[in-house]
């Protein structure tokens, strides 16, 4: 073996050695710790006609912060480092596929839920943010019915502008 050759295997196993020791502090997830340590929701307030929108929203964010666990939970402000609030601003639909059979009526809507959130922290009571925009957008199909296929829809919405909420109140911002 030439001396080329030599130099460009050890090249070659120095850059595995570096590309192998680069990864060896890879995290999945996000690195970020929170804040604050005990969170109270407030219930989800309602500016928009969207009928039990306001419960399964609270719901559907009561299970998102359990589930990343990051915070806990608790049942007064009296007792949170942080007071997060939600209001529902706005519900849009807007028709993305036509039918076949008659292009003037939708077959498919994609539902937008506007959100604003403030999350004030307790011990010095200034806002960490406030009336930060969130939404979530869903596709909804009207093959058994426009209302029926929106109400179906509503809890997987939740589930997604409740996504949205985590990441905005406990990752880096």
């Amino acid at each position: 073996m030439g001396p080329t050759a030599k130099l460009l295997k050890s090249a070659l196993a120095l850059l595995c050695l570096l590309g192998l020791t680069a990864c060896a502090h890879y995290r999945l997830g996000t690195d970020s710790e929170p804040k604050f340590a005990k969170l109270y929701l407030a219930p989800v307030a309602s500016d928009v006609l969207l009928p039990q929108a306001q419960a399964i929203v609270t719901t559907q964010l009561r299970e998102a912060f359990l589930k990343d666990g990051r915070v806990s939970l608790v049942t007064s402000a009296d007792e949170a480092d942080a007071v997060l609030t939600i209001t529902l601003g706005s519900y849009q639909r807007e028709v993305t596929v036509s039918r076949a059979d008659d292009t003037g009526l939708a077959r498919r809507f994609d539902v937008t839920l506007h959100a604003k959130a403030t999350l004030l922290d307790t011990r010095t009571k200034q806002n960490l943010f406030a009336n930060r925009p969130l939404q979530a957008t869903r596709g909804v199909f009207t093959d058994s019915g426009q209302l029926q296929s929106e109400y179906q829809a509503l809890p997987l919405l939740a589930e997604t502008l409740a996504g949205n909420v985590v990441h905005a109140v406990l990752d880096t911002w």
